[in-house]
């Protein structure tokens, strides 16, 4: 039973107590915290629940394709080999029977085009075939124009599906070279626009670098204009090289996550080479020339030569950076490229914006030969089955392929190979196994090619040997070498 009136009375004064304005305020804050508490809480739960639901709906999808996606790649081979049927069978067995009746000279039969829809507006900035997979290979996408600078692209290609890349990896500056590891076939290292390098694991399923140089970790001021794996260094790490407009060549290695940079030599163009941190500031770096390409040796390890915008060729030592080995006033315009011949431990051959390509005896002031193309050259490439074949591309869109054993003075073939007038062709690079080459043009096309018999007559010599290669390319240079040229 309720209280009797009096008692009730007695309750309510007991109750009541008087509260001041402060009291009032700090509940009304208690109030609107515990309030906001409750809404982060069900916040929570809610996407906890959303999150939830998303699990279970995609997952479903992802197994089922994942489940599919080698099968269906498989599939997808198959159905490309029967569209390409023709070009499979002239791949595997084609023959050019009017090479009997040419003489020394060949021609080249196309193959596959490997075209990307993201990759039109591009420039091919370089072809590199895999070491170990010959079915392989990889394409740079950039653009050797400053004003015309954006992203770029990295497209591997199979000849087992021609039409669509195996991997595509989108990149924030332009790529301008690459290269596989020889002993790692997964490991891409690539050079950039803006002057950074990265490396690439084809194994890990994702558009980003394993490793990407920064401004604190020394990268390049200037576009990298090459890379190239080394051996690994005396701590059994990976590494790598690459050359720049602003002068440097560097070494990265591969620790951990990271890219630890070594500047190996700075280029002057006063013909010395210096490593003086406190001269170069002094110099504000004016001094420094331009490196455009390099190349190593293919047997001494710590010998390399470097090409430079001036037209100059510098024979470099890894062990000795204070000066150049030697010197080499080898073009009138930018050197595009320098390589070592594969089989002879002395010849290496160099291109230039002058429209020459040049062979060289290292020990030698003067060019063995020279060849004038009419335009300028943007690459040359020894090839991997002979000591005195070499190839070579135009911006006016040819081929040349030159045999110095068959023919001194010209090329034993001349191609065009693109499809539209004013298309330059900008790199080229020979399969290691297949009797074919791989060029890119500046529309971001790729295309296969390949050499008819006369083009590869070595490999049918009975003598075949890299014995009997280095003494043909020797014979050769006894017949051109002046005695007062060294």
């Amino acid at each position: 039973p309720p209280p009797p009136p009096g008692k009730r009375i007695e309750i309510i004064k007991k109750t009541i107590t008087t509260a001041n304005q402060w009291e009032i305020y700090d509940a009304y804050v208690e109030d609107l915290e515990r309030q906001e508490k409750q809404k982060e809480k069900k916040k929570k739960d809610d996407d906890k629940d959303k999150k939830a639901k998303q699990v279970v709906i995609d997952a479903a999808p992802t197994d089922e394709v994942s489940r599919i996606a080698k099968p269906a790649q498989i599939v997808e081979r198959m159905v490309n080999q029967n569209t390409h049927d023709e070009i499979a069978q002239d791949f595997k067995y084609w023959e050019d029977i009017s090479d009997e009746y040419k003489g020394n000279e060949g021609t080249l039969l196309p193959l596959w085009p490997f075209k990307s829809d993201k990759a039109k507006k591009f420039t091919v900035t370089a072809v590199h075939f895999n070491p170990k997979y010959d079915d392989m290979f990889a394409v740079g996408h950039g653009s050797y124009d400053f004003l015309k600078q954006s992203t770029g692209l990295i497209t591997v290609y199979s000849l087992k599906n021609p039409s669509f890349p195996e991997v595509t990896y989108t990149t924030e500056s332009g790529v301008m070279c690459l290269d596989f590891h020889p002993e790692h076939p997964y490991l891409i290292a690539v050079g950039f626009y803006d002057g950074s390098v990265a490396v690439y694991n084809l194994r890990e399923k994702t558009n980003e670098p394993s490793y990407l140089s920064s401004a604190k970790g020394g990268k390049h001021t200037d576009p990298v204009w090459q890379v190239c794996w080394q051996e690994n260094d005396l701590d059994n790490q990976l590494n790598f090289f690459s050359i720049s407009s602003d002068g440097r060549v560097t070494s990265w290695c591969l620790i951990k996550n990271e890219l630890h940079y070594t500047d190996i030599i700075l280029i002057r163009m006063s013909g010395e080479a210096d490593l003086d941190a406190e001269a170069n500031m002094q110099g504000m770096g004016m001094d420094l020339a331009c490196g455009t390409c390099f190349d190593f040796h293919k047997s001494t390890d710590y010998l390399f030569l470097v090409g430079t915008e001036e037209g100059k060729i510098h024979k470099c030592s890894k062990h000795y950076s204070s000066q150049f080995l030697d010197t080499y006033q080898a073009h009138h315009m930018a050197v595009y490229a320098v390589r070592w011949n594969n089989f002879h431990p002395r010849v290496f051959a160099s291109c230039s914006a002058d429209w020459t390509v040049k062979v060289w005896d290292h020990n030698y002031s003067e060019p063995m030969f020279t060849f004038d193309l009419g335009c300028s050259v943007g690459d040359v490439v020894w090839s991997p089955y002979s000591a005195t074949v070499f190839g070579a591309v135009t911006d006016d869109g040819n081929v040349f392929i030159f045999d110095l054993a068959q023919e001194k003075y010209e090329p034993i073939c001349q191609q065009s190979v693109v499809q539209k007038k004013k298309t330059k062709v900008t790199h080229l690079a020979f399969n290691q196994h297949y009797p074919m080459i791989a060029v890119g043009d500046d529309r971001g096309n790729a295309m296969t090619l390949k050499l008819s018999p006369n083009l590869r007559k070595c490999l049918k010599e009975k003598n075949y040997s890299k014995e009997n290669e280095i003494a043909k390319m020797e014979k050769l240079l006894e017949l051109v070498r002046e005695p007062t040229a060294k």
